[in-house]
């Protein structure tokens, strides 16, 4: 068995679902995941945020629209809406229970200490399945003999 570390630093909805995806698929097929989020990615585990996030339309070359047409008054609600349509016939879910099937299969899941200090975030507004908040130190320490990803 060999030890799979994901660092997501985005907190879009495209930005976290890889990180999940790899992760599920990791412990699936018997390997250990670890999941480090940081920065805006801390908003995959913040209860009040983790199943709001949306598209990013501004600045996104992949969904193949102009700028201009990404800043207009709700686009990214509609990109939003439109992934999470297609997500779900292909019974992807939602973050909150993604976070949920992880931890159940023993994934871990950490948020970067220097970032909840950064943020003023305190552990109740994580949601439960966090395992704990942890240095990038203690992080490294625990990946050791792994594989680090950073989506």
């Amino acid at each position: 068995m060999s030890k799979i570390s994901i660092i997501i630093s985005k907190g879009s909805l495209d930005g976290v679902y890889p990180g999940l995806i790899m992760a599920n698929g990791a412990l699936m097929e018997g390997h250990e995941a670890i999941l480090f989020f940081t920065f805006f990615g801390l908003d995959a585990i913040i209860k009040s945020r983790m199943n709001k996030l949306k598209v990013a339309t501004v600045g996104n070359p992949a969904l193949h629209i102009p700028s201009l047409i990404g800043i207009l008054p709700g686009m990214s609600s509609f990109a939003t809406a439109q992934m999470k349509k297609e997500m779900e016939k292909l019974d992807i879910p939602p973050v909150g229970e993604f976070m949920e099937m992880i931890h159940d299969a023993g994934g871990k899941i950490y948020a970067c200490k220097a970032t909840v200090d950064m943020f003023h975030l305190k552990k109740e507004d994580f949601c439960e399945q966090l395992d704990d908040i942890v240095t990038v130190g203690q992080f490294y320490e625990m990946s050791l003999d792994g594989h680090i990803i950073f989506t």
